[in-house]
């Protein structure tokens, strides 16, 4: 019976690939479908950016994570240190893991159980990610204090979960060709656990962008970049406004400083900081996407031959490959195509 509705899911997202839909929506009219077979009290939807596995958009069920609690998962979610968390899993063969599989030890200790789920009464999780040709586009959380989610819904998960990574890529380009730009750089200083210390006029418009999608979005986003710059040093996310337009967010420390102070820079995304992505989007190959970033940055194919040591033939062999994919005919409509805004 659930192999059918298996079946049935897929066909239902494929064709939602096709309707136009940006990430946010395309996510929401998916969760509609998922969750007449795998029930939960909360799911959360986010998609993904495949270069940096940061999570650039997010959509909720019909029952929401309460507000208080969200900058303590998008904390927990970059510490890098508790299982499970979206970006370990896009790293590893496992596209759908339970909680309770987890060794004894790691659930009694789990920080997202702990610190969330078991003060709203909830117990059991299961997380998803959505994969395609190696890529991970998003992934999805579902949470439910009881029964434990069965070995039958994570199959079930598993059966759709390659879909939705290929409907989401499919409405990731709806999303960068859709890109109009922004109101210019800004700058938030932020203390070590992503308060605002000082923030500029213009983030404060960023500000009121990313709230329109769920109030305290800003913030939530301010703790993850603070929290994954803690990791690694430097950090940057791309994410999108309640209109649409993606924006770029690089935390850096501040150096010398003698608090932790940690500097985050926002700026309308160019097409180069989206390139990336469509490349991705539109299921190039490592070596055709190494290509295609030559051809836009304007180098002949004699030069590409000498910088990537192939063959001008080769290069040619890649070439058309990567413009039956993105559908062109030509150099100039793939620069015109992979180059938005």
């Amino acid at each position: 019976m659930w192999e059918g509705r298996a079946r049935a899911a897929r066909r239902d997202i494929a064709a939602l690939a096709t309707s136009g839909m940006g990430v946010a929506e395309l996510h929401a009219a998916a969760i509609e479908v998922v969750e007449q077979v795998v029930g939960s009290e909360l799911t959360c939807w986010a998609g993904i950016d495949p270069g940096t596995l940061v999570i650039s958009s997010m959509t909720g069920g019909a029952a929401g994570v309460p507000p208080e609690y969200e900058p303590r998962l998008a904390e927990i979610e970059y510490a890098g240190t508790v299982p499970n968390s979206f970006a370990e899993l896009a790293r590893t063969a496992h596209q759908v893991a339970r909680l309770s599989d987890l060794p004894y030890r790691e659930v009694v200790g789990h920080r997202r159980l702990n610190e969330v789920w078991r003060p709203l009464g909830i117990e059991h999780e299961v997380r998803t990610t959505f994969v395609v040709d190696g890529d991970c586009w998003g992934a999805a959380g579902f949470v439910r204090s009881g029964p434990d989610f069965s070995e039958r819904e994570m199959e079930f998960l598993g059966s759709v979960a390659p879909v939705i990574g290929a409907a989401t890529r499919v409405a990731v380009r709806t999303d960068a060709h859709g890109y109009r730009g922004g109101v210019g750089p800004s700058i938030v200083v932020t203390g070590p656990s992503g308060e605002p210390r000082a923030i500029t006029a213009a983030a404060r418009t960023w500000q009121d962008e990313l709230d329109e999608i769920a109030p305290g979005r800003f913030g939530v986003l301010l703790r993850a970049v603070v929290t994954g710059t803690r990791a690694s040093g430097t950090f940057q996310a791309r994410v999108q406004t309640a209109s649409g337009e993606w924006v770029v967010l690089q935390g850096s420390r501040l150096l010398g400083d003698t608090d932790d102070e940690i500097v985050v820079t926002i700026e309308p995304a160019s097409g180069q900081h989206l390139v990336g992505m469509l490349l991705a989007a539109y299921g190039l190959t490592t070596r055709e996407r190494e290509i295609c970033l030559e051809i836009i940055a304007g180098h002949t194919t004699g030069a590409i031959a000498d910088r990537l040591s192939i063959s001008p033939h080769t290069i040619q062999d890649h070439l058309k490959s990567a413009f039956a994919k993105v559908g062109v005919r030509s150099r100039g409509e793939l620069v015109a195509t992979l180059r938005p805004g």
